[in-house]
């Protein structure tokens, strides 16, 4: 059997880091981080990508559990996840040693 290598913490790091690498999502997280709460076309009409491509970078962030959706049908309500957020802010202080 093959001893695992890399930690559970590792792991979520990756995921988060993953998840934050475009430029897009980056946006997505600091728009949420200064307000409770957005709706899908709130963030459409503030950034020049198509709907469907908006979509695909909601979902990564909700796959990677940095934010969460709550339908309010027609639109859907997007939120941060915080407890997930803070868990990702500490994985990050500890990779890069700030205090």
């Amino acid at each position: 059997m093959k001893k695992e290598v890399f930690s559970e913490n590792q792991k979520q790091l990756a995921r988060f880091a993953k998840a934050l690498g475009h430029p897009v999502r980056v946006y997505i997280m600091e728009l949420l981080s200064r307000q409770s709460c957005c709706y899908s076309g709130d963030l459409s009409e503030n950034l020049p990508i198509a709907k469907s491509t908006l979509s695909q970078h909601l979902k990564e962030l909700k796959s990677a559990g940095l934010i969460q959706g709550e339908i309010e049908a027609p639109k859907i309500k997007y939120c941060i996840n915080r407890e997930n957020w803070e868990k990702a802010r500490n994985h990050f202080k500890i990779l890069l040693k700030i205090e």
